[in-house]
């Protein structure tokens, strides 16, 4: 098990530490900048962590993830559930908001096939689950982003949390806010457009039809699983405030599901706020809306119960 710091991100302000084990290995970090990190958490592939920089005018430290000291409170940590294939440096854009707030951020990416094999994406949040309550990090409350099919593994986990386990009862009290950025929505088949237009954008049709057969195919392996996460999150344990982005444009997602799934949450008493345009690209609002994206997550991050951003944001 080794940690690497990726090229395009060798001059940043935050530790970020890529897992190349292959299944599960311990993750320890480097300095970065003004600050060191270590880490002895006991992380599955895929998962990474990056914490947040200090004021500029703090010297040079250690720090262990968890508790922080004295009578300070835990420090929050953001649970960021990419899209598929997502490069960390590309997803490591949007951080910077929550690093500022001084949150840690668990990377969380998932492959094609905890999609295609969705029992194996089962096993995965189950993992996930057993990071958040490990020792280091079991008393650190919760914000979950989750972005296109990520929003589909943070389904799996709350299929986790639905069964009943007592000891995972308390993940949706730990929740202090939920963001769902391009939410895949809808029909089998806007899973199939997603998967074709990740995968192989030029062979989205023959990737979507050979999908469609696979999905009818394993029905009991593939679609019952899907629908079950889906009922799960239409009726999600989460009670904290959310807030969607999403575009009317956007072959990915069902609009009139997307809304059903908002109207059925506000009805259970869970504050959620949206911003839709009617031109956009999946999963990249931020790109192509970077204003309106940033003073909206701003708006929403400051109605939680988190710390103000200690240097200023520069989500770009």
């Amino acid at each position: 098990m080794s940690c690497r710091i990726p090229d395009h991100l060798s001059n940043a302000r935050v530790c970020v530490c890529v897992c190349v084990c292959s299944r599960r290995g311990s993750l320890s970090c480097v300095s970065v900048g003004p600050t060191a990190w270590t880490c002895n958490l006991s992380l599955a592939r895929s998962l990474s962590i990056l914490s947040p920089p200090l004021p500029l005018t703090t010297k040079h430290i250690t720090m262990t993830l968890g508790h922080t000291s004295g009578t300070s409170p835990p420090r929050p940590l953001l649970l960021f559930f990419s899209w598929l294939g997502a490069h960390p440096g590309a997803a490591a854009k949007y951080f910077d908001a929550f690093l500022m707030r001084g949150m840690d951020v668990l990377l969380v990416q998932s492959g094609v096939m905890h999609f295609l094999w969705p029992r194996w994406g089962l096993d995965y949040g189950l993992e996930l689950l057993e990071v958040l309550e490990a020792p280091e990090l079991a008393g650190r409350p919760l914000l979950v982003y989750a972005s296109s099919i990520g929003g589909y593994t943070f389904a799996q986990v709350l299929v986790h949390v639905a069964d009943g386990h007592a000891k995972h009862a308390t993940l949706p009290h730990r929740v202090v806010g939920h963001v769902y950025d391009s939410l895949v929505a809808g029909t089998l088949e806007h899973m199939a457009t997603g998967l074709g237009r990740t995968l192989a954008p030029l062979l989205e049709r023959i990737i979507k039809s050979t999908a469609m057969l696979y999905f009818w195919l394993f029905k009991a392996s593939t679609a019952d699983v899907y629908q079950r996460a889906i009922r799960v999150f239409a009726n999600s344990p989460v009670m904290a405030p959310a807030l969607f982005f999403s575009s009317e444009d956007d072959a990915l997602c069902d609009g009139d599901v997307l809304d059903s799934i908002v109207a059925g949450w506000r009805r259970r008493g869970v504050a959620v706020y949206s911003r839709k345009w009617k031109v956009s690209k999946h999963a990249a609002h931020i790109r192509c809306h970077p204003e309106e994206y940033r003073h909206t997550l701003e708006a929403f991050l400051d109605s939680l119960p988190l710390s103000p951003p200690l240097l200023g944001t520069n989500v770009q």
